[in-house]
C-alpha cells in the first residue's frame, strides 16, 4: 500500500476509548448526592464499604447500578409474566402485589400490528450498510389503564385499584421492603404484578449490582431468602394444583415446614465445559444427588428453578427416565402409596441436579397429614408396582410427563443440556441440501454477517445448529458486567444491547453451546473501529435475536426452500414427536 493510501485509511478509521462497565449507568441522572442519600438508608447503611473491591465500590454500585423512581398511586411497577433484570427497594410509600393474574388489557400490553413490523423491516433494509458489522458510535384497556410521560418514558397506571386488585387478593409491601429480586437473579418471568399504592419513592437496582451487594453483604442474602418465604412462598404453594383443597391453616403449616435447598453451581457452564468429554455414566455420577434410588423417602420435592435428571440404576450405570423442570414435583407417587398401604417403600428413582437447581422440600409427615387426605382423585398417582415386578425391573418408570420420546433421544437432550433451549434451531439433514440460503438470509438481515453457524451436534437425522437457543436458564447473562445481554421483557428472547456491550467476551465464554460470537465492528466506510489507547480493534458480542425487529419471524426459517429448518422448544421434548 502506498504511503498516501495508508494515511487516507488512518484518517477514515474511527478511534474510541474501549468501553467499560459503567460507561452506561442505569440512570445517567443519578448524582453523587442521590447515591449518598441512599447510602444512609438500610440495608446500605449497615454494609461494610471495605468489603467491596476497589474496582466495584459500594458507592459506585449505588450511583451506576441504581435508579430512583418517583411514582404516583396506581402506577404499575412490574407486570406478571414480564422478564425483569432489576430488584426494587421501597424508599418511601407502599405497593400492592396482586395475588391473582390480571388480563393483558389491564396491563397495557398491545401487540404491534404486522404492518408496523413490516414498516420497521423496510426502514431497516433501506438504511442497511453494504459493509459488515457497521456501528454508528456516540449515540391496555382504555377505561382501566392509562399512560403518562415520565422523563420521556411511558408510565402505565391503573384507574381503579380497588376494583382491579381488591384487598382480599393483594399483599401490601411497605417502606424498606425489597421485591422483584427472585426474577432478576434467576432470569425468570415476574411472578406477580406490583402497583404503587401511594405516592412512592422507589430504588431500582439492576441485577449485576444487586448480585454484588449479595456477595459482599451476607445479611442481605439471608434477608432476601426470608422475603421469599414471607411474600412469595405462600403464593407459590397456593398455585400447586395438588394443594388446591388444602385448608388455609394447613397451608400455613406447610409454609412453616418447607425447606429451601440449592443443588449444583449457579454458574454451571464451567462444570459442563470441564466434564463434557467424560463418559456419560461418569458425568451422571458427578451430578449433585438430590434423592437416591433405594433410600428412605423424606419428603415431597418441588422444583423451584433449574432442571433435574430422573434416572434408575441400569447395569453399572444409570439410565435417564425423564427430567423435571420448574413447577414439577418428585416423590408424590411413593408418598401416596406408602400412606394408603402402610408400606415404607423407598425412592423408585434417583434425582440429580443438571446444572443448578433450587428446590423446596416438604417433610413426609406434613404431606401425609395435610395433603394426601384431601388430594383430588384425578391427581392421585397410580399405585407402585408390586415388589416382585419391581425386582424384575419392569414398570418402574413414572407416569409419562411428556408425549413419548425414545430413551436415546432423551439421554441426548439431557446429556448435551439441550433441554435448556426454548427456541433451538434444528435442521433435518435428510431434507437439507446445504444450499446455505438460511445463512445468506441471516447475513442479509443482520449487518451482512450471519448470527449462526450451520454446524452443531447431531442426533439421528437432526442437527442442532450453533444458534442461540434463548435458554430457560441463560448462563450467558450471569457474568455480564453491564447487563448488555438480557431478556426482552415481554417475549423472554435473549438479546444483546449493542450500546452497553463492552466486548469483554464474558457471555461468549460462558455460553455452553458456543452460540455467541465476538466480532470486530466497522465504521460506515467498512474500516475497523479501534481502541484509541492501544490501536486494537473493538469487538462486540453477536448472536441470533430471532429477527424480532424485522417482522415475519426468523429469516433462516423463511428462507429454507426445503422446509428442513425448524425452531423448537427443547424444554418440552414432546414437541419432537410432532416432527419426527
Amino acid at each position: 500500500m502506498k504511503l498516501q493510501d495508508a494515511k487516507q485509511v488512518d484518517q477514515n478509521q474511527t478511534k474510541i476509548e474501549r468501553p467499560q462497565r459503567w460507561d452506561q449507568p442505569l440512570d445517567s441522572a443519578m448524582s453523587d448526592q442521590a447515591g449518598a442519600m441512599v447510602l444512609r438508608r438500610e440495608p446500605f447503611s449497615s454494609m461494610d464499604a471495605a468489603a467491596f473491591s476497589s474496582k466495584i465500590p459500594l458507592a459506585g454500585v449505588l450511583k451506576n447500578d441504581c435508579r430512583i423512581h418517583e411514582l404516583e398511586k396506581s402506577d404499575i411497577i412490574v407486570r406478571e409474566g414480564d422478564y425483569g433484570s432489576s430488584a426494587f427497594l421501597i424508599l418511601d410509600g407502599s405497593a400492592l402485589v396482586s395475588l391473582k393474574p390480571l388480563p393483558d388489557s389491564l396491563l397495557g400490553r398491545e401487540s404491534a400490528s404486522q404492518q408496523t413490523k413490516w414498516m420497521d423491516f423496510l426502514t431497516s433494509a433501506w438504511s442497511r450498510s453494504k459493509h459488515a458489522e457497521v456501528r454508528d458510535v456516540g449515540q391496555g384497556s382504555a377505561d382501566l389503564v392509562g399512560r403518562r410521560d415520565v422523563d420521556g418514558r411511558a408510565q402505565l397506571f391503573l384507574h381503579d385499584i380497588p376494583r382491579i386488585i381488591p384487598p382480599e387478593a393483594s399483599v401490601e409491601l411497605k417502606t424498606g421492603e425489597i421485591f422483584g429480586e427472585l426474577s432478576a437473579l434467576t432470569r425468570s418471568p415476574r411472578s406477580a404484578t406490583v402497583v404503587a399504592n401511594s405516592k412512592m419513592q422507589l430504588l431500582e437496582i439492576r441485577w449485576q449490582g444487586f448480585r454484588e451487594l449479595l456477595k459482599r453483604h451476607p445479611a442481605l442474602k439471608l434477608h432476601v431468602e426470608q422475603l421469599y418465604r414471607d411474600n412469595s412462598l405462600r403464593s407459590h404453594l397456593r398455585e400447586i394444583e395438588a394443594f388446591a383443597a388444602v385448608s388455609p391453616d394447613a397451608l400455613d403449616t406447610i409454609w412453616e415446614s418447607t425447606k429451601f435447598e440449592p443443588f449444583g453451581d449457579f454458574q454451571w457452564d464451567r462444570e459442563y465445559t470441564s466434564t463434557s468429554r467424560q463418559d456419560i455414566a461418569e458425568r451422571i455420577k458427578a451430578e449433585p444427588l438430590i434423592a437416591e434410588e433405594g433410600d428412605e423417602i423424606d419428603g415431597l420435592i418441588l422444583i423451584r428453578s433449574g432442571f433435574a435428571r430422573l434416572s434408575r440404576r441400569h447395569g453399572q450405570g444409570h439410565q435417564t427416565i425423564a427430567y423435571l423442570g420448574k413447577g414439577q414435583s418428585f416423590g408424590l407417587r411413593e408418598l401416596v402409596h406408602n400412606f394408603r398401604t402402610g408400606e415404607q417403600r423407598p425412592w423408585l428413582l434417583s434425582l440429580r441436579a443438571v446444572g443448578h437447581v433450587d428446590l423446596l422440600r416438604i417433610p413426609s409427615a406434613v404431606v401425609n397429614e395435610h395433603v394426601i387426605p384431601v388430594l383430588p382423585e384425578h391427581l392421585t398417582p397410580s399405585p407402585l408396582p408390586d415388589r416382585s415386578t419391581e425386582t424384575a425391573g419392569k414398570n418402574r418408570r413414572l407416569e409419562s410427563r411428556e408425549p413419548s420420546v425414545d430413551t436415546a433421544t432423551l439421554e441426548f437432550l439431557v446429556d448435551k443440556r439441550l433441554i435448556n433451549g426454548s427456541n433451538a434451531m434444528m435442521i433435518d439433514l435428510n431434507r437439507c441440501t446445504r444450499c446455505d440460503d438460511c445463512v445468506r438470509a441471516c447475513a442479509s438481515t443482520h449487518d451482512n454477517n450471519p448470527r449462526f453457524n450451520r454446524s452443531g451436534v447431531v442426533h439421528e437425522n437432526w442437527m442442532i445448529a450453533h444458534a442461540c437457543m434463548h435458554c430457560l436458564d441463560p448462563v450467558c447473562m450471569i457474568g455480564c458486567p453491564t447487563g448488555a445481554i438480557g431478556r426482552d421483557s415481554e417475549t423472554g428472547a435473549v438479546k444483546i444491547n449493542d450500546a452497553t456491550c463492552i466486548g469483554c467476551s464474558t457471555c461468549a465464554n460462558s455460553c455452553p453451546y458456543q452460540n455467541i460470537q465476538m466480532v470486530g465492528i466497522n465504521n460506515r466506510q467498512g474500516l475497523p473501529i479501534i481502541d484509541s489507547a492501544t490501536g486494537d480493534p473493538i469487538h462486540k458480542a453477536t448472536k441470533c435475536d430471532l429477527c424480532q425487529d424485522h417482522g415475519g419471524g426468523p429469516a433462516c426459517v423463511r428462507a429454507c426452500p426445503h422446509d428442513a429448518l425448524v425452531r423448537i422448544d427443547l424444554s418440552t421434548p414432546g414437541q419432537l414427536t410432532q416432527i419426527q
